[in-house]
C-alpha cells in the first residue's frame, strides 16, 4: 500500500516539473511582450519567484531522499515551448498569453493546496511551510492577473484599432 510520504514525493516532483514549465512560459512571454509594460514587469517578477520556487521544491525533494524527474521536467518545458509557439501565431497573442497564465496560476494554486495537505499527512512540517509560502505567491499572482484581465483586454482592443501588429504583443 502506498504511504502519504510516497505520494508527497511524487507530487513534489510533479510540482517541480510544473515550475520548470512555468519558467519557460514566463520567459517566452516576457521576452515577446513589448506594448504591455505592466504585464511584462509582472511576468518578469513572477519568473524570479518561479525560479526560487523550483529551487525550494528541489530542496524538499532532496531532503526527502529523492531527486527531481528529468523526464517530467523536460516534458513540461517542451509543452510550454509548444504552447508559446501556438500563441505566437495568434493575432491576439497577448490575450492568449494572459488567459494561459491565469489558468496556469490556478492550476498551481490547486497543486500547492494538495501538497500542503499531503505534507501534513506525511508529518513534514518543512515541506508544508515551503508549499504554504509558494501557495501565497501563486494566489497573489492569480489575483493580480484576474484583476488586470479586463484592463488588458481594453488595452488590446484600443491598440488593435490602430496598427494590429502593435496590439499583438
Amino acid at each position: 500500500m502506498t504511504q502519504p510520504a510516497d505520494h508527497l514525493l511524487d507530487w513534489l516532483r510533479d510540482a517541480h516539473a510544473m515550475e520548470e514549465q512555468a519558467e519557460t512560459m514566463l520567459q517566452t512571454a516576457s521576452d515577446r511582450l513589448q506594448n504591455y509594460p505592466e504585464l511584462k514587469a509582472k511576468m518578469q517578477a513572477h519568473l524570479q519567484e518561479t525560479r526560487e520556487q523550483a529551487r525550494m521544491l528541489r530542496e524538499c525533494i532532496q531532503r526527502r531522499g529523492g531527486d527531481t524527474s528529468s523526464m517530467k521536467d523536460m516534458a513540461a518545458k517542451m509543452g510550454a515551448m509548444v504552447q508559446g509557439l501556438g500563441a505566437r501565431m495568434a493575432d491576439d497573442e497577448v490575450m492568449k498569453v494572459a488567459m494561459s497564465c491565469y489558468a496556469f496560476e490556478h492550476f498551481e494554486v490547486a497543486t500547492y493546496r494538495i501538497l500542503v495537505a499531503a505534507a501534513d499527512m506525511a508529518q513534514d512540517t518543512q515541506t508544508r511551510q515551503v508549499c504554504e509560502d509558494i501557495l501565497r505567491q501563486e494566489e497573489a499572482t492569480a489575483a493580480w492577473l484576474g484583476e488586470r484581465l479586463g484592463v488588458l483586454t481594453q488595452e488590446f482592443l484600443v491598440l488593435s484599432q490602430g496598427a494590429g501588429a502593435d496590439a499583438k504583443r
